[in-house]
């Protein structure tokens, strides 16, 4: 699969979610890129801005087996994984797999549900598996996360533990629509003559891999990875942050990047491909100072600031911005 075919297939994909997803674009584009990186995605924002139904149309139009778990304050880790359960026809205990068990696992309203049950989710994103009680239990392949989230200050909401917003290779935040975009996402109900949407699948069965290890083959130039690697670094000695951005920070700009540089039809990662990913995918990283939270100092300011601030390597800038 050649480059040009990606950035086809890639627009195919956007095109059939944007028939029902109105004002999105942006936020899709990068998710499709986040899961062609082999990443999950979070997309957080108020209620009602069409999240869920982002993120159940990217799933569908990528073909794969799908999932949704309706995240709540009651639900057991078990709920999650699945548990062992009493056979009595054999008198043994029987693994019973829960929905994680899927190509696409949508997490809706992930923090709702507590931190507990949240971290049931740690393992099967890091390494594509589920442990109970000792015995693990491999996962589909492909197998992403993508999950919704209303910001934490609405009642009946957790924060998310740091360890389970590193998992999640970017965050995205939806936005309200401009007011064309909202009159036709009106308009577009009136057309559907019901509340029910589809979308059909772009991708048949092993596509989604397929491209993934296309992605592979990108071209990075070390002076561009070394841009990634100041990027988050910038981020650790940066004013109001406390920890900054991992090194699986970094590794997600480069990731990220590559598969924009892919729908994009080139086969090079360029410096502007890691700056327009570096809010979406390092600011959720970020633990601010208590003064600057008290402050109410937004971390992708922060991200903001250090992209100004981090210089992109003369020779790349050079020949390929």
């Amino acid at each position: 699969m050649n480059f040009e075919d990606i950035a086809e297939t890639g627009r195919r994909i956007r095109s059939a979610v944007a028939d029902v997803v109105v004002g999105m674009d942006d936020p899709l584009e990068i998710a499709l890129a986040t899961l062609l990186a082999g990443g999950h995605v979070l997309f957080e924002d108020v209620p009602g801005l069409g999240k869920t139904l982002a993120a159940r149309s990217l799933a569908s139009a990528l073909g794969l087996s799908f999932r949704r778990l309706q995240c709540t304050p009651d639900m057991l880790p078990g709920d999650v994984t699945g548990s062992y359960v009493y056979a009595p026809d054999t008198g043994e205990f029987v693994f019973r797999p829960g929905p994680i068990f899927t190509g696409l696992l949508l997490a809706d309203e992930i923090n709702r549900t507590t931190p507990k049950t949240q971290s049931a989710m740690l393992e099967a994103m890091a390494e594509r598996q589920v442990t109970v009680e000792g015995n693990s239990f491999p996962l589909e392949a492909p197998f992403h996360v993508i999950a919704t989230a209303n910001p934490i200050e609405y009642e009946g909401t957790y924060a998310l533990p740091e360890a389970q917003l590193d998992r999640f290779m970017v965050r995205l935040s939806v936005g309200y629509p401009d007011r064309t975009g909202e009159t036709e996402i009106l308009l577009g109900r009136v057309r559907r003559r019901q509340e029910a949407t589809h979308v059909d699948a772009v991708l048949g069965p092993g596509e989604l891999v397929a491209l993934q290890k296309a992605v592979e083959e990108i071209h990075v130039d070390p002076d561009v990875a070394a841009y990634c690697v100041a990027l988050a670094a910038g981020t650790r000695t940066a004013q109001h942050v406390a920890v900054g951005a991992s090194p699986r920070g970094s590794q997600a700009l480069l990731l990220v990047g590559r598969a924009l540089a892919a729908l994009d039809g080139r086969d090079y990662l360029r410096p502007d491909d890691v700056k327009r990913i570096a809010v979406p995918v390092l600011a959720h990283r970020l633990t601010l100072t208590p003064q600057a939270w008290a402050q109410g100092i937004d971390p992708a300011d922060v991200v903001r600031a250090v992209v100004t601030s981090v210089a992109v390597p003369p020779s790349v800038a050079a020949a390929r911005s």
